[in-house]
């Protein structure tokens, strides 16, 4: 019976150990400070796209501050790091965006904004050296940005009709029901 467990130990430990590595290496793409400041901005969805827009562009000024250093391991897993925390951002206020689509809050200004910037970083994630230690990282964040850029430029065109046919909901954080 001892033998058994001891055996059973030796095989889940292994298991237990990667489980743990795996917890340890989930980054998050906000700073403390920054979750702060979405939480302050609350339920103010038009707060929340700049505070979102106003991040993802200091990611994007971080990946082109990397782009001219040396070559070398750390310098690949910083920008594969930088990569990725500007994905999982660009995937974030998409979901936020189609949060305030279905609540019918009013954007259309920090949208204009925010389909400003889009295309930018995009062009800056193009023109990023393809690299092995990042290219996919890279090629998800193109493919991520461009997503986004789609999804705004589809949600300032609902928006500028619904608020064309509905000018008393104008500045709206949400559809009141009538």
């Amino acid at each position: 019976m001892r033998a058994r467990s001891l055996l059973l130990l030796l095989w889940v430990s292994p298991l237990l150990i990667a489980s743990v590595e795996a917890q340890k290496e989930q980054r998050q793409p906000l700073t403390e400070p920054q979750i702060e400041q979405i939480r302050e901005a609350g339920v103010d969805p038009d707060e929340r796209v700049k505070l979102y827009t106003k991040f993802l562009q200091e990611r994007v000024d971080s990946i082109k501050g990397l782009i001219p250093r040396i070559h070398s391991g750390a310098r690949s897993k910083r920008m594969d790091d930088e990569l990725q925390d500007l994905t999982a951002l660009m995937d974030e206020l998409g979901s936020n965006l189609d949060q305030y689509a279905e609540r019918k809050a009013d954007l259309r200004k920090s949208l204009k904004s925010l389909s400003e910037s889009t295309p930018h970083w995009v062009d800056v994630l193009r023109g990023l050296p393809s690299e092995p230690g990042f290219d996919l990282s890279r090629k998800e964040a193109i493919d991520s940005g461009k997503d986004l850029a789609d999804q705004i430029t589809q949600m300032l065109k609902e928006q500028t009709d619904y608020f064309n046919l509905h000018k008393d909901e104008k500045g709206q954080e949400r559809a009141e029901p009538k």
